[in-house]
């Protein structure tokens, strides 16, 4: 559904113009660099915003994406035809109160991750390099070097697509890898609870440093990327099954398979999501003649490509 006077009105209702941003080049809000236009981003800086345009959006059946740092995202590049409503400064708080801490979904997690620290409290050292927001790393259970979300959250703040506040415990999340409950309900993260355990902040930055290292030595993180591409196949590496497939260096266009790193494609320059896609459709066609292994893609794909 497109964009008509009557919605941009409405919306202008619920947020001030100077957040309303039209035809918005997705290129900007990606760890990528790639996308088209929005057709329009809305800025949310209040949970009371999303109370009041949420639900108007289901009642009209306007379609739209929730955007946190976009750092597992790929936007065709004829762009978006709906609304990205993008969590903006105003839903970034973040607070320690004993051994737990509170985070809003726009709140990254490396700022996450240095406020434990700050605070004393360990276990979320494995999400200091991950370049995600903390409602996304919620929904995806964003984790690496043997930790995840599933790991520290007590507990998670949503609404649904009527307006209602849910409070989900961890159990309630159904944590899987790389998924939630979340990725197949229309529940919108507001507020996340970490229940982590005291340590000294010497030896929490010691493990941060030690990953970051591992990270620098192994990871492409010179190029624009939306970190690892695929999900790990059940008994296989996927970087290990594309570099066996030849596939080191393949390039199309400005997107290539990493020389550093299979498992991550990379924008080297000027790539089009087109070029990406079209690597990824390729890694996944010679991986799976060779090993008979289906290798699913992490990162969403949105827009019109």
């Amino acid at each position: 559904m497109s964009l008509n006077t009557s919605i941009c009105e409405y919306i202008g209702k619920i947020i001030p113009k100077e957040r309303m941003l039209f035809k918005e080049p997705m290129s900007r809000h990606t760890t990528f660099r790639i996308g088209g236009d929005a057709e329009c981003m809305v800025l949310i800086e209040q949970e009371e915003e999303l109370l009041r345009l949420v639900p108007y959006l289901h009642q009209i059946g306007q379609e739209y994406f929730i955007l946190g740092n976009g750092s597992n995202l790929l936007v065709g590049d004829k762009g978006y035809r709906g609304i990205i409503i993008k969590l903006g400064e105003g839903m970034n708080r973040i607070t320690v109160e004993e051994e737990r801490i509170h985070a809003q979904a726009g709140a990254l997690l490396s700022q996450t991750a240095a406020r434990a620290r700050d605070a004393g409290l360990s276990g979320m050292e494995f999400a200091a390099g991950i370049p995600g927001s903390v409602g996304g790393g919620v929904v995806m259970n964003a984790g690496a070097y043997d930790g995840e979300m599933k790991q520290i959250v007590e507990s998670v703040k949503v609404m649904d697509k009527e307006g209602k506040f849910l409070i989900l415990d961890n159990n309630t999340m159904e944590f899987g890898y790389r998924t939630s409950i979340i990725k197949n309900r229309p529940f919108i993260v507001l507020e996340v609870v970490f229940r982590m355990h005291p340590a000294s902040g010497e030896e929490i930055q010691e493990k941060m440093d030690d990953l970051m290292q591992k990270r620098q030595s192994k990871q492409p993180l010179n190029y624009p990327s939306a970190g690892s591409t695929f999900k790990r196949p059940e008994g296989y590496f996927a970087g290990k099954l594309i570099m066996e497939s030849g596939l080191r260096g393949y390039r199309i266009g400005g997107a290539q398979v990493s020389d550093k790193h299979c498992g991550f494609v990379v924008n080297v320059g000027k790539a089009t999501a087109a070029d990406v896609k079209e690597v990824i459709e390729e890694v996944q066609e010679r991986v799976s003649d060779r090993f008979h292994v289906r290798l699913e893609p992490e990162i969403i794909f949105l827009g019109d490509f």
